[in-house]
């Protein structure tokens, strides 16, 4: 994803590479952490074409500071190597050919020590360059900056989510990390409904702070009075539309959406597991029961929309969750032991679980804001030619870096995914 330039809100640009080094130094230091428990295989792996193997995100990363910061600001800069420009190059067509991107689990070459010292050689040089840079160029190397740390903690997130992938398709149940020592199913609290009223309200963010271009221009939007629930769904609400035939009833599902279900088999949500009558699934700590009050998760938006037409209601719509969103500050799990854990309540506890649990499946279709704008350059392909047939999804997850985490905030997803921390939370029109 890319971000907005505006250099005049930028702080003073003697102090700008001053702060950047060290949060330069945290953000690289916590990818190379989650796949410390790897071994050289699980680098490897690529479960699904949409996922992508350890290394690769961890050279793709790299790639993206050589090309955007080294390459055109650090004079006499050269490239580690020439043909990582086409391995490691995801889909930014303006600046090389980019690998096939269902092939990447195939190459056993580079191997991970070759990355990890690809990674060390960057962060050397962008050591450099943050260090010696002109206050005429800290501006403009601030923004790419800044815009490489987020776009590297989206991969951490992903690095996350492709490594669960991995492990669950394999028979043997592997365990990433160890189970936390302390219980984490406990009873869920009821779910209530909290009104919002009807007015106009401005939604986007107004690029005070870092954002990525799909979050603006600030625009104004009306609401009819709605009502949102005061938490997420849990496992246990889940269970009983599976229990009532969900996955079976063709009513509740769009025409895709059951045509999906019927080729794909779906008959509960992804990596759930019936054992001896009982629910398990995979996580990163292996096969583990399904925790009846956690959220439920890695769920599609067929399902997600089928759910809430068996409930009688409705998904919310972007606009309205971030209507709320916007009051409550933000409380991010940057995740530790690689378990959900919920996160606490927010606000003045009308509404919960907001931020840092799993990613919200919204009904507004991914599409430009009135007024947008890409981003000029090679940094402008990513957000703007994805607005096509996808969902947006709010509020981050337990896999996503707290400080990464916004109300404004726009993900999107094919509705059919589901390998990713996704979703429900139910909303209603009153």
């Amino acid at each position: 994803m890319n971000a907005q330039f505006n250099p005049q809100k930028l702080r003073n640009p003697g102090e700008i590479t001053e702060a950047l080094l060290p949060r330069y130094r945290n953000v690289r230091a916590q990818s190379a952490a989650i796949c410390r428990p790897l071994s050289a295989e699980d680098h490897v792996i690529q479960g699904i074409p949409d996922a992508s193997p350890p290394k690769w995100h961890l050279a793709h990363t790299s790639w993206f500071f050589e090309t955007f910061l080294l390459l055109p600001h650090l004079p006499g800069y050269k490239v580690f190597n020439p043909g990582f420009d086409h391995l490691f190059n995801s889909y930014y067509e303006t600046v090389s050919q980019p690998f096939f991107r269902p092939h990447r689990g195939l190459l056993a070459r580079p191997t991970v020590a070759e990355i990890m010292d690809y990674r060390a050689y960057v962060d050397k040089h962008m050591h450099t360059l943050l260090g010696q840079s002109g206050q005429a160029m800290a501006a403009e190397l601030a923004f790419l900056t800044e815009t490489g740390l987020h776009h590297e903690q989206q991969h951490q997130e992903l690095l996350y989510t492709d490594i669960k992938y991995n492990f669950a398709i394999n028979p043997l149940d592997p365990v990433y990390t160890p189970p936390s020592l302390r219980s984490t199913d406990s009873k869920s609290v009821a779910q209530r409904w909290v009104g919002f009223p009807s007015g106009m309200i401005d939604i986007g963010n107004d690029n005070k702070n870092f954002c990525f271009d799909n979050e603006t221009p600030v625009h104004p939007v009306y609401l009819a009075p709605f009502a949102l629930a005061s938490r997420l769904v849990t496992n246990e609400e889940y269970l009983q539309f599976i229990a009532d035939g969900g996955y079976g009833t063709v009513s509740l599902w769009l025409a895709d959406a059951w045509k999906t279900v019927q080729t794909e088999q779906w008959q509960a949500p992804l990596y759930w597991r019936r054992i001896n009558g009982a629910w398990y699934h995979a996580t990163l700590h292996g096969l583990q029961a399904v925790e009846m009050a956690a959220p439920v998760c890695h769920v599609s938006y067929y399902e997600a929309d089928a759910y809430a037409r068996w409930a009688g209601v409705r998904l919310p719509t972007e606009q309205e969750w971030e209507s709320v969103a916007r009051d409550f500050p933000v409380s991010g799990n940057l995740v530790e032991s690689g378990r959900m854990q919920p996160a606490p309540a927010t606000g003045d506890q009308d509404i919960e679980q907001l931020f840092g649990d799993v990613w919200e499946w919204t009904q507004s279709a991914y599409l430009p804001y009135p007024g947008f704008k890409a981003l000029e350059g090679s940094l402008g392909e990513y957000n703007g030619k994805f607005m096509a047939n996808q969902m947006v999804l709010r509020g981050g997850s337990c896999f996503t870096a707290a400080d990464h985490i916004r109300a404004s905030y726009r993900n999107f997803f094919y509705p059919k995914d589901r390998w990713q921390m996704t979703g429900i939370r139910l909303a209603r029109s009153i």
